[in-house]
């Protein structure tokens, strides 16, 4: 009897589960002839990221059957060969039982005949760690440019100087078909590419030439956006050619021309121009293996790099940064070719810049003193740059057979910086009582030559997932400097002068380093999804620095040596590394974990004071990724990542720097390394029905042993400032960015919220700064082909930051942005442009005066013949002349303001000829 009631208990529990559970059925039929059509692919899709749900074939009869279903929102979509695809949306309770019955499908052929059928592609995709955007999906005007389209893209912001922001992380590089183009400008390809050449455009992380090979992350990764152009538009040529020129000798010309042949890309650029807009974006090119010698560091994946020669008395970095009046003249070429059936490439590229500032910039500093003292410090700089410099750089790669290669990278340059500074500042007590008043003068000329290779020989073994890969590279880098140091200065007691003090020297500074690294990975597999990844490496650097401060001995002669500020010395470096790293990557599932040892050996002479001083580290690299596939669209990952940073030379070398002499600076040859734990999560979806994306990334940090500064005030108002170890340095932040589609308007907004903890010590008090910026930001784009095309972007930031040493001081302050771009296209080829940026600063006690600018400008442009390859434009720069140069900053026990000369109004008219001969002549309109 209880087997029989649990019997019937059971098979009443099972017709409920049967009865709670929807069914889909009908028949499929062609709807010309009625016949059956076995075999029919029909697939039940979530209605909200058309991710599959169910599918089945039709039978022999064309009939189909989808039971046991979850109620829900679906489409129905149905798929035959040569017919066309029918999509039915349908919506299931638990119990429905819908029966569509015949459901006939049409021929395409048959269906051409009547209508034009528009096929919807997915605007976005994610494909491994690549988010790619259709660029057709998004649509652009006649001779847009890839500036233009990028603007539209969900989670990517370009700012008014070309910056191009993605997914919250700054993109340092733009490929175009995966190669350099030009280098380390993207600026030279997202403003002279045209929109419709592209046919996707390509995001990711881009990893080092090793990791990519053996699939283990090392922790080198950049930003990279990468333009896949469309196949047609691989032959022939295009570009343009452009002259402006306006009232107080305002002017703007460039021209660029891009050939295409096949596998063969070639370029060349020329720009002049003063109005600070083009030409003056490209940076030094990223070193390979290691930078350039004279300044050591660690990179994240623990080999020791060169940041840089002398740069902290040249002062001037030989780059423009909105300060200031530029003249520019520039040009490139560019060459890159394959052959051989893509076993044989090579890439090339030379670019040339002489760059002409000048301008002015002062600068308002409050000291927060521990027993709620405080002090100011105010100055006002006047000057003149000047800057010659030759770049080259190019890769060879060769496919030796099906199973290595070879690839070869170098780069180099020559550079020469003139720099030329007058400054005027003074020194004020809480009281604002003056403390001293300088006048200081300060010239150099600098030449820096580099010399930077990397050889990478890469081979897959016979079983499958053996390899092993052989990396060699040098960086070499020689620098020469002279200049003057005039400084005056007039201390007060009472507002009476006390005394005066006169620097009056010669500078000669020569440095070079030569940096020397070898690396062997070998990579051996678990089973098909796993292996295990050895590695050893060799890093050798020896480099130099000499640095002599000369007296005037006799008028117009700088002959007696200043001990004090002089100083020669070498610092030598041997490093023998190595690890293993354990790589899974399964269908949804990739795992990385490993760990790499250092044992360095440094070796530091100073040469005046003839002492050698002998020191060993072991440093620890260890790291570990994981990432979730849920679908094709939507992905988790989390990234750690620990690495030792040694002392950098200048930071080790005892030499007191007076370029300042009311700012000293002096090395700490007793450094230790530091030790930076980093970690970072990250989740990304997009849906295709909805055209709804996300990303979002959450990133903590923490240092120990960090390099910090100690810094001392004296009563005449003199600094005094070293680099020592200091604990609790940290930082955190996220980014948000969410994009969808309402109507025919494209939305987005993003979220950034960065922390800092930062430690110093002043006046021998340990003192803590908390900072917290955070930014919501929201834009908008429209546009109707022919008619307008407008954009909208706005953002409020929030920031605030307070020291320990005056816990009863906090900067708080709101800034925020509005911009707004609009093009209406008007009857005869006329086209109106205007474009606003209001940026609204807050006062405070501190931050004080109206900071706020409304930028208003504006063009009237007309386009001549069929393909509108003529243009004529009048445009007006900051119509109603409010462009101011100001910035603020919090940073440790400093609050500074500073505002600078910028270019403000200015108008041009300007000619210019978009030529296209390519993809068989035709212009492709988005």
């Amino acid at each position: 009897m209880k087997k029989l009631l649990a019997f019937i208990i059971c098979m009443t529990a099972i017709g409920l589960c049967k009865a709670q559970h929807a069914t889909v059925g009908g028949h499929v039929t062609d709807t010309l002839n009625h016949v059956q059509l076995p075999n029919t692919v029909v697939a039940l899709l979530h209605a909200k990221d058309s991710v599959l749900y169910r599918y089945t074939r039709t039978s022999e009869s064309g009939k189909f059957k989808l039971d046991n279903l979850k109620a829900g929102k679906y489409l129905l979509m149905i798929t035959y060969p040569a017919f066309a695809d029918y999509v039915e949306p349908i919506t299931l309770s638990d119990t429905s039982v819908v029966d569509y019955g015949k459901i006939m499908l049409t021929l395409r052929s048959r269906l051409l005949q009547e209508v034009v059928i528009q096929q919807k592609v997915a605007a976005i995709k994610i494909k491994g760690d690549t988010t790619e955007f259709n660029a057709d999906s998004y649509k652009t005007q006649a001779n847009a440019t890839v500036e233009e389209l990028l603007k539209k893209l969900p989670g990517i912001q370009v700012d008014n100087k070309g910056q191009i922001t993605a997914q919250g992380e700054t993109v340092k590089k733009v490929l175009v078909d995966g190669e350099e183009f030009f280098g380390d400008d993207p600026t030279l390809v997202t403003k002279n590419i045209r929109a419709d050449m592209v046919d996707k455009v390509q995001l990711y992380d881009k990893k080092s030439d090793q990791a990519a090979f053996t699939g283990v992350d090392d922790g080198q990764t950049s930003k990279t956006l990468n333009l896949k152009l469309k196949d047609g538009k691989k032959n022939g040529y295009f570009g343009k050619v452009a002259a402006g020129a306006g009232p107080q000798g305002f002017h703007d010309s460039q021209a660029m021309i891009n050939m295409f042949k096949k596998k063969m890309k070639m370029a060349a650029y020329g720009i002049v121009s003063n109005t600070g807009k083009t030409g003056l974006t490209w940076q030094e090119q990223d070193k390979y293996g290691q930078s350039m010698a004279d300044n050591a560091v660690a990179d994240p994946s623990g080999d020791i790099y060169f940041s840089g020669a002398n740069e902290e008395f040249v002062g001037w970095d030989g780059k423009y940064d909105g300060k200031g009046y530029p003249l520019v003249q520039t040009g490139g070429l560019h060459y890159n070719n394959k052959w051989d059936q893509d076993n044989k490439s090579i890439n090339g590229n030379y670019k040339f810049m002489q760059l002409f500032m000048d301008g002015d910039n002062t600068t308002a500093t409050k000291n927060l003193l521990p027993n709620n003292a405080s002090s100011y410090r105010n100055m006002k700089e006047h000057f003149n740059n000047h800057l010659l410099r030759h770049r080259m750089d190019g890769r060879y790669e060769v496919q030796l057979d099906s199973s290595s290669s070879i690839k070869f990278d170098f780069n180099g340059g020559l550079n020469n910086k003139k720099s030329n500074s007058i400054f005027q500042s003074e020194f004020l007590d809480g009281d604002s009582a003056l403390v001293n008043r300088n006048s200081r003068r300060l010239t150099t000329t600098d030449d820096t030559r580099e010399l930077n290779s990397n050889l990478l020989w890469r081979k897959k073994l016979k079983k499958k997932g053996r390899t092993i890969s052989v990396n060699l590279s040098e960086n070499y880098s020689r620098n020469n400097g002279d200049g003057y140091l005039y400084s005056f200065t007039a201390y007060y007691d009472n507002a009476t002068i006390d005394s005066t003090h006169l620097t009056d020297q010669r500078k000669v500074f020569n440095g070079e380093s030569l940096n020397v690294i070898g690396n062997v990975t070998y990579t051996e597999p678990l089973s098909k999804l796993s292996s295990l990844v050895v590695n050893y490496g060799v890093n050798i650097t020896n480099s130099r620095s000499d640095r002599t401060s000369f007296n005037m001995s006799t008028p117009g002669k700088y002959e007696l040596q200043d001990s004090a500020f002089s100083n020669n010395y070498t610092f030598n470096m041997l490093t023998h590394k190595g690890g293993l790293a354990y790589v899974f990557i399964g269908k949804k599932v990739r795992i990385n974990v490993g760990n790499n040892i250092g044992l360095t050996s440094y070796r530091q002479e100073d040469r005046y004071l003839h002492s050698t001083n002998d020191r060993n580290f072991v440093n620890w690299f260890p790291s570990a990724s994981f990432r979730y596939i849920f679908h094709q669209r939507r992905r988790f990952t989390f990234n750690y990542n620990g690495n030792t940073q040694q002392p950098s030379m200048f930071q080790l070398q005892p030499l007191r720097s007076n370029e300042d002499d009311q700012d000293v600076r002096v090395g700490n040859p007793g450094l230790k390394p530091s030790f930076n734990n980093s970690f970072r999560i990250a989740y990304s979806d997009y849906q295709v029905i909805t055209d709804r994306n996300l990303w979002v990334s959450v990133f903590y940090s923490t240092i120990s042993n960090a390099f910090g500064e100690s810094a001392t005030i004296d009563a005449k108002g003199k600094r005094l400032t070293q680099i020592v170890n200091i604990d609790g340095n940290e930082n955190a932040g996220m980014n948000l960015n969410m994009g969808w589609k309402v109507s025919k308007i494209n939305l987005g907004y993003y979220l950034r919220s960065y922390y800092y903890r930062n430690a110093n010590y002043i006046d021998h008090q340990l003192n803590i700064t908390r900072s917290l910026n955070s930014t919501l930001g929201l834009n908008a784009y429209t546009s109707k082909e022919k008619k307008y095309d407008q954009f909208l972007a706005a953002d409020v930031t929030y920031n605030t930051s307070k020291s320990s040493v005056q816990r009863s001081i906090s900067t708080n302050y709101w800034s925020g942005h509005i911009g707004y771009s609009a093009n209406i296209f008007l009857p005869l080829k006329f086209e109106l442009r205007s474009e606003i940026n209001y940026n609204i600063r807050q006062q405070t006690a501190v931050f004080t005066g109206n900071n706020n600018a409304f930028i208003w400008n504006a063009s009237v442009n007309k386009k001549f013949g069929k393909k509108d390859a003529l243009e004529v434009n009048v445009s007006v720069n900051d119509m109603l002349n409010q462009n101011i140069g100001f910035s603020r900053s919090v940073n440790s026990n400093f609050i500074t303001q500073n505002t600078y000369s910028t270019i403000g109004r200015y108008g041009l008219v300007t000619l210019t000829w978009n030529f296209n001969k390519a993809g068989g002549g035709a212009v492709a309109k988005n």
